[in-house]
């Protein structure tokens, strides 16, 4: 009976073990993930990829919401300011609505455009910083705009100041190189004093003067055409302020009178750059628009007198 029973207990084991061995054939372990996405195929990983792309896409525009303050880099692209013009660029597109007739008066081109108009110049600069940006703030504050005539001289010793006007966008004229009276001189002499002062004034500002004054209105045929040669309009004037004469110093309202006195539609008003003119120059513009008189902007001149 004992051995009996220790026969069937062994053969029970037995069968046990065999069919433990039989299960372990059958079945496979679980693959890892990398095992997974290695098995997948091409079009469910490109799937899989764009699903990731977009999941991404939005956690960042998400994000972009929360944190208003933090433009991308596409934003910040589009919120780059636009390079500054350069300076005198805006009056590229003023289409000629005046001339000058033989006697430096300003005309208008047609019967619409206003007649009551005045030109304002000023000689014998550049010479002072403050003096400078004193008499274009009295412009700004008028919306006007003026020819400031320039010698050689003054610009070679002072060129940080011909570079000033220009910045504030004031129109420079050709005054000579050394102001001497030009219709005394050669022709030599005279094409070199007006080609020297184009010369510096384009090397400083990147452009030529388009008009010019003889000093002391003395110039003559001769001189008329070399300006004319170099394509400048040439003028005088038809207003003389007479501030450069020794009993007007520092009697800024005697040369606001003598303007007034010789005023008419089209004066060309001659002004130099000196202390006692723009102690005037603001009253003076203010007398002048209570008239009903604008100021022409330079560049609406034709370059040619007729």
């Amino acid at each position: 009976m004992g051995m009996k029973s220790s026969v069937l207990l062994l053969a029970a084991c037995l069968l046990l073990t065999a069919c433990g061995a039989d299960s372990g054939k059958g079945s496979a372990p679980a693959p890892s993930p990398e095992a997974q996405q290695e098995q997948s195929s091409p079009g469910q990983m490109e799937k899989e990829k764009e699903l990731n792309m977009n999941v991404n896409q939005d956690a960042a525009s998400k994000e972009q919401m929360q944190n208003p303050s933090e433009p991308n880099e596409m934003q910040e692209a589009e919120q780059q300011p636009a390079d500054p013009a350069p300076p005198g660029s805006e009056i590229a597109s003023i289409q000629p609505q005046y001339h000058m007739n033989s006697v430096y008066r300003i005309v208008p081109n047609e019967e619409s455009v206003p007649a009551n108009t005045v030109l304002l110049t000023f000689d014998d600069g550049p010479k002072d910083e403050a003096l400078i940006h004193r008499m274009i703030d009295i412009l700004d504050k008028h919306d006007a705009k003026a020819i400031f005539f320039v010698n050689g001289y003054r610009v070679k010793a002072n060129p940080e100041l011909l570079r000033l006007i220009h910045e504030r966008g004031q129109i420079i004229g050709n005054h000579s190189w050394d102001h001497i009276d030009l219709k005394k001189e050669s022709p030599e002499v005279v094409r070199q004093q007006i080609v020297d002062v184009q010369n510096i004034v384009e090397e400083t500002i990147g452009e030529k003067p388009k008009f010019f004054r003889p000093p002391f209105g003395s110039g003559g045929d001769a001189v008329k055409a070399i300006v004319e040669e170099n394509g400048m309009l040439y003028m005088t004037w038809s207003n003389g302020s007479l501030d450069w004469e020794s009993k007007y110093k520092n009697k800024p309202e005697a040369i606001i009178q003598n303007v007034l006195d010789q005023l008419h539609p089209g004066s060309n008003i001659l002004m130099h750059e000196l202390p006692w003119t723009a102690d005037a120059l603001d009253g003076l513009l203010t007398e002048l628009e209570q008239q009903g008189y604008h100021f022409v902007h330079p560049e609406s001149i034709e370059l040619t007198i007729r």
